[in-house]
């Protein structure tokens, strides 16, 4: 029906220039022969219709000139919004809601919606860059300030040994958090550029998993947690080195927050030619409202918590980020006081020709 009255339209326009054009020129040959008639002007037949046709064509303009000076001014007045919308947005102001009356399929219109769905994309783009900048300087701002303070502090000459040796560990602690949290920013920044080396091979998917368990062993031995591993043979195509970083965080992030004595099941199978790997613990679990915020830069669920066991908040940032830029999907299922399920869904990929 829209496409229907848009020909119409077009139709419409069509017949009221060649009306216009009619009238124009019944209009120049009325009016000349009046004056040829009034003046008694005697012309040959071919002079007298170039002067109707030149008079015709005047008429003509000055109807076209009246009509855009009535339209004109309403047209004028969108491109002046529109004008003043871009200089607001180049100035930083977003908060941008251009409402121009008339017909929608206008380009007008259509620059304006244009310009409103960009302001309003650009402002949330504001707000997380200046939420981001935020969280650096909080995570930065606590262990320098831990820094700081018993750096003063050994300056005292009456401490005694074992006081500095405590006073050393924490600089030194809160010191490898500086540059952990550094790193990590470092590595997300080039996950999301669209310049981080994809270098996508063959391998043994349960080959890599295994030998991340054994490196983690010092960890869950010294918890006392049982680890339990059930690995399908499968080979998938993806980044060795990224696909890694994804195991060594879950892992780390299971066992920290698994108690003493506790229980870690790593898991591997096949599904409709995805492979499937799930990671679960015995943990503290994670609250149904943490859920859907975990996977969000700097998002803690217990802040005095992650503080205490040197969480920055990114891990799992990155490693939803690599998960996604293998075309896979990251899910997590929790019970507070139970335990945590994080489940990778990866796609095998095409071995690729020797």
């Amino acid at each position: 029906m829209k496409k229907f009255w848009h020909v119409v339209r077009h139709v419409l326009g069509f017949i009221a220039i060649v009306a216009a054009l009619c009238a124009s020129w019944w209009a120049a040959y009325y009016l000349t022969e009046y004056v040829y008639r009034k003046f008694d002007i005697q012309l040959a037949d071919y002079f007298r219709q170039v002067l109707t046709g030149l008079v015709g064509i005047f008429l003509l303009g000055a109807v076209a000139n009246i009509i855009g000076r009535l339209f004109h001014p309403k047209r004028m007045r969108g491109i002046h919004m529109l004008l003043d919308a871009i200089r607001r947005i180049s100035k930083g102001d977003y908060n941008i809601n251009l409402n121009i009356q008339g017909d929608e399929d206008h380009p007008i219109n259509a620059l304006a919606h244009s310009i409103n769905n960009m302001a309003v994309e650009l402002g949330q783009m504001e707000q997380m860059r200046q939420e981001f900048i935020s969280n650096v300087s909080h995570e930065i701002q606590s262990p320098l300030t831990s820094i700081s303070g018993f750096a003063r502090a050994l300056q005292n000459e009456r401490l005694g040994p074992e006081e500095r040796a405590h006073y050393l560990g924490i600089i030194e602690a809160e010191s490898l958090r500086l540059s952990k949290l550094s790193d990590n920013l470092l590595k997300l920044t080039s996950l999301e550029s669209e310049h981080h080396p994809f270098d996508k091979k063959a391998f043994r998917l349960d080959k890599q998993l295994r030998s991340i368990v054994l490196t983690c062993e010092p960890q869950w031995l010294e918890k006392d947690i049982e680890m339990a591993a059930s690995l399908a043979d499968i080979t998938i195509v993806a980044d060795e080195d990224l696909l890694s970083q994804v195991w060594v965080n879950l892992l780390h992030n299971s066992i920290k927050f698994t108690p003493h004595a506790g229980t870690i099941g790593v898991q591997l199978h096949r599904r409709d030619g995805e492979a499937v790997v799930r990671i679960s613990d015995s943990g503290i679990g994670i609250a149904a409202e943490d859920l859907e915020h975990i996977f969000e830069r700097f998002y803690k669920v217990d802040k005095s918590r992650n503080h205490r066991l040197g969480g920055s908040g990114l891990g799992l940032s990155i490693v939803k980020k690599i998960v996604e830029m293998h075309q896979g999907r990251i899910e997590v299922a929790s019970t507070p006081g139970e335990g945590t399920v994080f489940t990778v869904v990866l796609p095998i990929g095409a071995h690729p020709q020797p």
